[in-house]
């Protein structure tokens, strides 16, 4: 098979992409985001048709958020667009007329990083993202691990403190609430209401007020070297290694990759990680470490992944 399209689902946006097989993306086309679950299948399907004028792609892969069946064609369960056993694959397929493979967003975008992004000369692979959730997916010799019923990896939703903040979920204390963008503004608002001396520069980049404080503030004040910033990112951090740490005595890989909007700060997030993840990691004096990567591809794994999971049929 040689191009394919990939779907990439997001709050606001629609995207699709004609990709390659070297994971190129070689056109794309967006549509907004419509606040109806059948008027995003309707978008979805017009974003494919747009991208699809004149290219010779062979097949569709869609990556949506949610719980995807293990026959990688009914969403089962999206909070964000209120799909509740969704056959998104047989009604796309309707209106655009090729084969179409759904996958977990997540999957698409671990699937991405391992094929074209990070993961390059890695078979055991474990990918998160942090965003303003948490999300992640698994590569075990090679092989996307889905689960039995199709929906293994949401490690947002593992619970690392019980009875901790309520989750989004219905749960408590889920991994996502201590690790994840919502987590670093949390962070950020507490200490810059604890301390504000300490905090003048990223409170100067909001309203002046603790609540102003968003995501972007405590990343532009933390690259000033405002303390309260920093210390922001270190809390994120030391969770987020801490779960690397548990998942590193469940799965072993060769890698962990971490992308998402909070890993586009670089070393500032990520060599905490690792600091955390060595602290954490059970026997870590006497084993071989996984490397910690920075994700590669950005806003375009999911795409690409999507895509190329449409090529492996």
């Amino acid at each position: 098979m040689g191009l394919t399209i990939g779907v990439d689902i997001g709050g606001t946006k629609i995207a699709a992409g004609v990709v390659d097989e070297d994971g190129a993306i070689l056109d794309t086309s967006q549509v907004p985001t419509p606040a109806t679950p059948e008027g995003v299948i309707e978008a979805i399907s017009d974003a494919i048709r747009t991208v699809s004028r004149g290219s010779t792609a062979d097949a569709v892969g869609i990556g949506a958020a949610g719980y995807v069946d293990d026959k990688r064609a009914t969403v089962l369960f999206a909070p964000n667009i209120l799909w509740r056993h969704e056959t998104l694959k047989d009604k796309v397929e309707q209106r655009v007329g090729m084969p179409v493979v759904v996958e977990n967003d997540a999957n698409a975008a671990a699937w991405g990083e391992y094929r074209f992004g990070a993961g390059a000369g890695h078979d055991d692979v474990v990918v998160i993202t942090l965003g303003t959730g948490l999300g992640g997916g698994i590569i075990i010799g090679g092989k996307l691990h889905r689960g039995r019923f199709g929906v293994a990896g949401e490690f947002g939703h593992i619970r690392v403190v019980p009875d901790g903040l309520l989750c989004g979920c219905g749960s408590q204390g889920c991994w996502e609430q201590y690790a994840s963008g919502r987590a670093l503004v949390r962070y950020a608002r507490q200490r810059a209401s604890a301390t504000p001396e300490a905090a003048s520069v990223l409170l100067g980049l909001g309203d002046g007020t603790p609540e102003g404080i968003e995501g972007r503030h405590v990343s532009d004040a933390a690259r000033q070297g405002d303390p309260v910033a920093v210390d922001s990112f270190r809390e994120l951090a030391r969770w987020a290694g801490a779960g690397l740490a548990d998942l590193a005595s469940l799965f072993d890989p060769s890698a962990f990759i971490v992308g998402g909007g909070v890993s586009d700060e670089g070393d500032l997030v990520l060599e905490p990680i690792r600091k955390s993840f060595r602290r954490w990691l059970v026997g870590s004096r006497w084993r071989p470490h996984a490397q910690v990567l920075a994700a590669r591809l950005g806003g375009r794994a999911g795409l690409v992944g999507a895509a190329d999971l449409a090529r492996q049929g």
